[in-house]
């Protein structure tokens, strides 16, 4: 072997192949060499090659019982494979059979959908248009009752099918049925029109709580209506018209009768001459009948009249049970009952048009007849009627009843409670100018009394302000209070006017002091809404409760109040003509001998010339006080005389002012 024959090329790879193989890894290891190790190798393949073949001859006879075996086994699947065969036929012969089934049974149900199809809709055809015998026999001789009220929706459904349905028009079958719906038609709207006008009748019985009749009865059968609206337009307008005229008649007479019995129970509070301005010694007051004296003062003044506002949503008034005890109401009770009862009625008749009708038309033309009734009656009393709080009252009232159904969300009678609301202000308006003329033409010597507490005229006028006032607490109508400023201006002219035919200005700043501080206390009545007016009556009276003091010390302290006002002036020595001790020793000594008894003399003056008395002691507390300091300026002015210290001795001390004025401050 030449070593230009072998090649070590890939040895390397070869042997980081085999390096992990244990036969190379032994041989390498020993170093033994590799013709000895392949003789070795041979002669052990020979052993086992040996030793094969005397296994073989060993188990030859369980070899060929083997191969009869399997020969065997090739015979039966020979068998198996034709007969497999034989029923791999018969399956084809069978799946065409199963396809042509499929395809039979495909034509089939088509054949089925289209036949149930055309059942479906011929069904719904017969069905819809045949007329069974027992429809027939309800609709003609049946009672009206649920079930033939039910049988009257399927006269209606097939009375629409053979109007709508375009296929119905062009078959057959509907010459045969179209008469006989049609006089099945006319028989059904015959008798409905009957029932339901018996029923409607029935409305028209005396004592009747139309009502209940309504929701028991008649919505029971609102269907009726419905039909007729849709196969029967003549009759449905006559019906509808039948129904309009029962209802108008008969609530037109309910509500006369009830007004009427309304009317024995009204109070009159005032007639065209109940004016504040006008003088109570007026004989015509003497000369007409009038309601008991305690009702007098609800002609100007407000009172318990303002509770008809708290029981604005009160179920209306019984008149027979009211006539009974002999009980008579202010008219704004009677106008609220009258309305609480139109509302509640038309409330009632506009959900029920609503239902059974459909049409809230029907309600204006059912209660133009009841509408009318209470436009007589107002336009009857309105004219005549003078009572401005009442008036006032009867606005509020009406401006309540829009606010209930407006959260009731019924519009029904919103037009027509315009409409009063419109025709009340005008104669509110009226009636408060008759009061303002009444002050503007005042006889003054007819309301002149030779008295210096309040005027009744005044206590007239700040009571009627004060109810006015409350009343537009909740509503500020700046058209109401520009009414009452020009109502306030006239009392303030008419005042002074009476309070100069007293001779005396005293008693003319009483007079007048007398009636601002009771007009200011019922003003404060009304609440925070007489403020504006409060106000202005307050500055009158502080100013003249200023003239009063000056007028009253000059009464007792003349001498004293002129020495001060001409002499005691801040810097007496720029005065020219200095007063003297002798100018001064009268006054201290006069002053000294009598203050007391003054001081009691003014008290009794302010006691017998104020009617409130707490007003009466703050005026005196004014006066003591103003006395007061024209002392102090006169003592201090005799101190800046000279020899005025010999007068000390005759000198009140102010202490014992102060404490003849805190007595009479305790005392009160």
């Amino acid at each position: 072997m030449f070593s230009d024959d072998i090649s070590l090329e890939g040895l390397q790879e070869e042997l980081e192949e085999c390096k992990n193989d244990e036969e190379v890894a032994n041989i390498l290891s020993k170093g033994t060499k590799l013709r000895e190790y392949t003789k070795g190798v041979e002669n052990n393949v020979r052993q086992v090659e040996l030793n094969s073949i005397q296994d073989y001859i060993t188990e030859s006879d369980n070899l060929l019982l083997l191969h009869d075996q399997i020969r065997d086994c090739d015979i039966i699947l020979s068998q198996m494979e034709t007969i497999l065969g034989g029923f791999q036929a018969e399956i084809g012969s069978i799946s065409l059979e199963i396809k042509s089934l499929q395809e039979k049974s495909m034509d089939m149900g088509l054949k089925l959908k289209n036949r149930k199809g055309a059942e479906s809709k011929l069904s719904k055809f017969v069905e819809d248009i045949i007329v069974p015998p027992r429809m027939v026999d309800i609709l003609i001789d049946g009672e009206v009752n649920d079930e033939y009220l039910r049988t009257l929706e399927l006269l209606s459904r097939k009375l629409k099918f053979i109007e709508v349905d375009s296929m119905v028009k062009g078959s057959k079958a509907l010459k045969d049925i179209q008469p006989e719906l049609e006089r099945l038609r006319q028989k059904a709207v015959a008798k409905v029109f009957e029932f339901i006008n018996q029923k409607f009748y029935a409305l028209r019985k005396p004592k009747t709580n139309i009502q209940i009749l309504q929701e028991s009865v008649l919505l029971k059968y609102k269907y009726v209506i419905h039909f007729l609206k849709e196969h029967g337009k003549e009759i449905y307008i006559e019906v509808r018209a039948v129904y309009v005229d029962t209802m108008n008649k008969v609530l037109s007479a309910h509500f006369r009768a009830y007004i009427q019995a309304l009317e024995k129970l009204q109070l009159d509070i005032a007639t065209a001459i109940d004016l504040i301005g006008v003088e109570t010694r007026s004989t015509s007051f003497l000369l007409r009948g009038r309601e008991p004296l305690k009702y007098r003062s609800s002609v100007f003044a407000l009172g318990e009249r303002i509770n008809i506002l708290k029981e604005i949503d009160q179920p209306a008034l019984i008149p027979h049970i009211a006539e009974a005890n002999s009980v008579k109401y202010p008219y704004e009770v009677l106008f609220r009952s009258l309305h609480k009862l139109l509302m509640d009625t038309a409330a009632s008749e506009y959900l029920f048009c609503d239902e059974f009708f459909g049409e809230e038309s029907i309600f204006h033309e059912i209660f133009s007849g009841p509408f009318q009734v209470i436009d007589e009656h107002f336009n009857t009393v309105l004219p005549n009627y003078y009572d401005a709080i009442g008036l006032m009252l009867m606005i509020r009232i009406i401006h309540q009843h829009q606010l209930i159904m407006f959260k009731q969300r019924i519009p029904c009678v919103d037009s027509y409670l315009d409409k009063v609301n419109i025709s009340l202000w005008p104669r509110f308006k009226m009636v408060f100018d008759m009061h303002l003329n009444s002050f503007r033409n005042a006889n003054i010597k007819a309301l002149w009394e030779d008295d210096v507490h309040p005027h009744y005229v005044m206590r007239r006028y700040a009571e009627f302000t004060a109810s006015l006032v409350h009343l537009n607490v909740e509503y500020g109508d700046g058209q109401l209070d520009l009414n009452l400023e020009r109502l306030q201006m006239a009392v303030d002219d008419l005042l002074v006017k009476l309070a100069k035919t007293f001779t005396k200005p005293k008693s003319q700043t009483v007079f007048l002091i007398n009636n601002y501080d009771m007009t200011i206390a019922i003003l404060k009545e009304a609440g925070t809404g007489g403020g504006k007016m409060q106000e202005h009556f307050e500055e009158f009276l502080k100013s003249n409760i200023g003239l009063y003091v000056e007028e009253l010390l000059l009464e007792h302290f003349s001498d004293l109040i002129r020495f001060v006002k001409t002499n005691a002036s801040e810097d007496t020595s720029t005065t020219t003509g200095k007063p003297s001790v002798a100018d001064v020793d009268p006054l201290v000594k006069d002053f000294a001998n009598r203050w007391k008894v003054a001081i009691e003399l003014m008290h009794k003056d302010v006691i017998t010339s104020f009617s409130n008395f707490l007003c009466g002691m703050e005026i005196l507390k004014a006066a003591l006080t103003q006395l007061l300091l024209y002392y102090t300026r006169l003592s201090e002015s005799v101190k800046k005389i000279p020899g005025g210290s010999a007068l000390n001795k005759d000198l009140v001390s102010i202490s014992s002012i102060l404490f003849e004025i805190k007595k009479y401050s305790r005392t009160f």
